[in-house]
């Protein structure tokens, strides 16, 4: 003989899959966040590699007075075009016109200063609104190291070393790894990743508790010779598998959309493998668990269904404060942080992305959070279910 909590969950399973509501929120919320994701890194991969792909042109006014110029330029993989005289509305609208990332005007006494050893004015006009900001970077490099070689040219012919003007050499080595500069890319949207975990279930939970006694099919199931916590069991196991089976595919498109992009063009790579996913997989389902308690306890003390939805609407977005809290103060990692649900599922996450080896307390300590969480929901729904005033609505 199956046991009651078991007859309970397969039949709140099997009308969960028939409401089209239920399977088209776990779709949306399964597809939609590793699209985006997916959609954010291909646009910047996109954006930082159309300079190799396509070349750099830049206008410069008056280009042939400054041929070492051009020169340094064409070393840069820099094209550039002199689009001839042109007044203050002209370079606005050719900056516009999105052709040149940045507009170059020599000054009329450019070359009378130049040859008097005076400061020469070079203008430099672009549009801080446009997306060119990598490559408007290059260009201002190249005046910078133009203007260097001049001063240093000039000291020479005047018999002074152009050492005298750099006293120390500041040499710079960065020891981050394309691991950890993704995972602090993606760590700021991980929080999103794992939002699905209290959306799933949540079209359930609601209809089997709230919904049900609305509709007065309640009573009869108390009716029935089963007791309150074995009821309670199998509506919160069903509103739990949505969530496990949301998360899980998830994170499971998410890491294959991560693994296929070229997330090496952008100075990133990802570093799990399919059976450390695996792991944080198991370490998230008492997350799930949790969850599905949690609106299950809170959908019982609703007055109506549309309480209860408002309420857990609310209630979903509280597990992602933690999160955003340390992200903004910027704060290390630290070992109390994988005793606060939501926020050890995403900063186990973030350290594993890193490739480094988080040994196994992290996972006991984020699985045990979890699951305690889960049983004080389950234990207090429970509790609430032998409640008459509850069944009856009163």
């Amino acid at each position: 003989m199956k046991p009651k909590f078991l007859i309970v969950y397969l039949k709140e399973l099997r009308e969960s899959l028939r409401e089209k509501r239920t399977l088209a929120l776990l779709s949306l919320f399964t597809l939609m966040y590793p699209a985006m994701l997916g959609y954010m890194l291909n646009h910047e991969i996109k954006r930082a590699t159309k300079p190799e792909r396509d070349g750099v042109e830049i206008a410069v006014i008056g280009a042939s007075r400054v041929p070492t110029l051009v020169s340094q330029f064409k070393q840069r993989s820099i094209t550039v075009k002199d689009p001839g005289a042109l007044d203050e509305a002209g370079i606005t609208a050719l900056l516009q016109a999105h052709t040149y990332p940045a507009v170059l005007r020599l000054s009329d006494k450019f070359g009378e200063n130049y040859a008097a050893m005076r400061p020469a004015r070079i203008e430099l006009w672009f549009d801080s609104a446009d997306e060119n900001g990598k490559q408007r970077r290059d260009i201002e490099d190249v005046l910078q190291a133009y203007g260097a070689n001049v001063a240093s040219a000039r000291l020479l012919a005047h018999g002074v070393s152009p050492a005298t003007l750099a006293p120390i050499q500041v040499q710079r080595f960065d020891t981050g790894t394309n691991a950890s500069r993704s995972a602090v890319l993606i760590g700021s949207i991980l929080g999103v990743l794992f939002l699905p975990v209290f959306i799933c279930g949540m079209s359930t939970a609601v209809d089997s508790t709230a919904g049900e006694r609305e509709r007065r099919s309640m009573e009869v199931l108390m009716a029935q010779p089963i007791r309150p916590w074995e009821l309670v069991i199998g509506k919160w196991l069903t509103a739990a598998s949505l969530a496990i089976a949301g998360l899980t595919l998830e994170l499971g498109l998410a890491h294959a959309i991560l693994c296929w992009l070229p997330l090496e063009e952008i100075g990133m790579s990802w570093s799990l493998n399919w059976a450390e996913l695996a792991l944080i997989c198991i370490a998230t389902v008492p997350l799930c668990l949790f969850a599905a308690g949690l609106q299950v306890a809170l959908a019982m003390n609703a007055r109506s269904f549309k309480e209860a939805q408002s309420v857990l609407s609310v209630v979903m977005l509280v597990p992602l404060i933690p999160g955003v809290v340390v992200s903004m103060m910027e704060l290390k990692t630290a070992n109390w942080m994988y005793m606060v649900p939501m926020l050890s599922n995403q900063t186990l996450l973030r350290e594993m992305a890193k490739g480094i080896d988080v040994g196994a307390l992290p996972f006991v300590m984020t699985f045990a959070c979890s699951a305690l969480a889960a049983l004080l929901a389950v234990g207090f729904a429970s509790w609430r279910m032998k409640s008459e005033r509850y069944v009856l609505s009163v």
